[in-house]
Order: structure tokens, then sequence, then C-alpha cells
């Protein structure tokens, strides 16, 4: 193997463990939201039952959303990172038959809303919309 051939290879190796531990890492940041969010749901449904003072609802409706907050700026980070890693990848596909060049077949077929990217962030706006209705029922209840 020549020289050249070896950084090409160590290129190529470089590129896909970036973008497989940041894509294994957005999905376990994901899964991590998933279940904080169940607890934090959980909760509030339980103050609610339990007709808590209003203070402790504002409380789990602002831990909510900030829950929501930093787990889309996480995301948006770990998306950033694996952006980085598309353009040398589907460089280094060129050398592949078209069929197998799957980065720049995701690129050009896959509409905007057939992404991870669409589907976390729907997550993180609706949990994020729990927390601020419960923050809004709340500060209704202290005016009344």
């Amino acid at each position: 193997m020549t020289n050249s051939e070896q950084q090409l290879l160590e290129e190529k190796n470089y590129l896909w463990e970036h973008f497989k531990f940041n894509a294994e890492q957005r999905l376990k940041a994901f899964n991590f939201f998933v279940t904080l969010s169940m607890f934090a749901n959980g909760g509030a449904f339980a103050a609610f039952e339990k007709n808590v003072h209003p203070l402790v609802l504002l409380l789990i409706g602002g831990l909510i959303c900030i829950l929501a907050l930093c787990f889309a700026v996480l995301d948006m980070r770990s998306q950033a990172l694996l952006r980085l890693t598309v353009p040398g990848l589907i460089q280094c596909e060129e050398k592949f038959s078209e069929t197998s060049r799957l980065f720049a077949l995701d690129e050009a077929n896959l509409s905007r809303y057939l992404r991870y990217t669409f589907i976390f962030r729907a997550l993180f706006a609706l949990q994020g919309l729990f927390g601020l209705a419960i923050i809004g029922y709340s500060i209704h209840q202290i005016i009344n």
C-alpha cells in the first residue's frame, strides 16, 4: 500500500469513527431525554393529582422547559458535529458504485421531514410546550 493510499484510508477511518461516535452519542442523549421526560411528566401528573401548591407546579413546569431546551441545544451540537464529516464521507464514497454511495444518496433523496432532526426537534418542542402549559396553569392558579 502506498503512502497516499494509507493516508486516504486513515482519513476515511477518521471520518467514519467521528461520525459513528457522534451518531451514537446523539441517540444515547435522545434516549436519556425520553427517560428524563417520562419521570418529569409523571411528576407533573402526580402533582396535579395531589393538588399540590401552584409554586410546585411552576417549578416542575420550569424543569420540563429547561430539560427540553438543554437537550435541544445538545442535539444541535451533536448534529453540527455529524455534519462536519458528511462532505468528507461523500468524497470517500466517490470510488464506490452509485448504489453504494449511502451518504450521497441520503443527501439527495430524503425529505427534510424524514430525518431524525425533524422528529427530535418536534418532540423537544412538544415537551417544552407541555412545560409552558404547566407554568401557565400554575400562574393562573396563583393569580386566582
